[in-house]
């Protein structure tokens, strides 16, 4: 089995996805240093095994890293950006302060995150329907 199970390899570039996928939430600089712990030099070509990501997500899974912004604060951001307090936002604005402010968004990042967010009639994004869809359920 550990032959088998050393063939398994995971796209470095992947990492951020899955751990997101799996319900932990940090930040590019945590991220990054996780990325650090399961990098293997000898790998080329940007894999990572999966025998070397597996105990270092299992201990943030047991550890309850990374956790979710809570629903309040992620409201609070968004009516912070809402300065018409119209309650919502449009995608060029939102594009704009997602890209070029702070811990800015890639564009894989900006359009996956619009395939969820964004309202295709209105070209807005209404942030308490989003919001919504990102709460995570800790019980």
């Amino acid at each position: 089995i550990s032959r088998i199970f050393n063939v398994f390899f995971l796209y470095f570039r992947d990492i951020g996805v899955i751990v997101r996928t799996l319900g932990c939430f940090p930040t590019e600089a945590e991220l990054n240093e996780l990325l650090a712990k399961v990098e293997d030099e000898e790998e080329p070509g940007g894999y990572v095994h999966l025998e070397k990501f597996l105990p270092v997500m299992t201990k943030v899974l047991l550890n309850r890293s990374y956790r979710p912004i809570p629903e309040d604060v992620l409201l609070h951001a968004f009516e912070v950006l809402d300065e018409k307090k119209c309650g919502y936002i449009t995608k060029e604005d939102l594009v704009k302060y997602l890209t070029e402010e702070g811990e800015p968004f890639t564009e894989e990042e900006m359009e996956n995150m619009l395939s969820v967010a964004l309202d295709p009639e209105t070209n807005t994004v209404h942030y308490r329907n989003y919001i919504s869809k990102l709460v995570v359920d800790e019980t």
